[in-house]
């Protein structure tokens, strides 16, 4: 799905709330918490709650590296 590579994506560069992943990829919040919901699910994600905010991250760096594998093959 292109809105969860978009998000994964984001997340290579940074741990992010929903918040802002919202404003990064201009997606509305009821889209962005399903999609993370589902990379949860999936193993890809995890999250860290800082108060009332909670901080979404890749689960480790071999996501970030197929991403990358993927940009290269596609020649982006």
């Amino acid at each position: 799905d292109y809105t969860r590579v978009r998000i994964l994506s984001a997340l290579a560069i940074s741990e992010l709330c929903v918040t802002d992943i919202c404003r990064i990829l201009e997606i509305n919040q009821t889209t962005v918490s399903h999609q993370l919901r589902f990379l949860k699910s999936a193993g890809m994600v995890k999250c860290c709650r800082q108060g009332r905010i909670i901080f979404y991250s890749l689960v480790d760096d071999t996501i970030t590296d197929v991403i990358l594998k993927g940009i290269e093959f596609l020649g982006c």
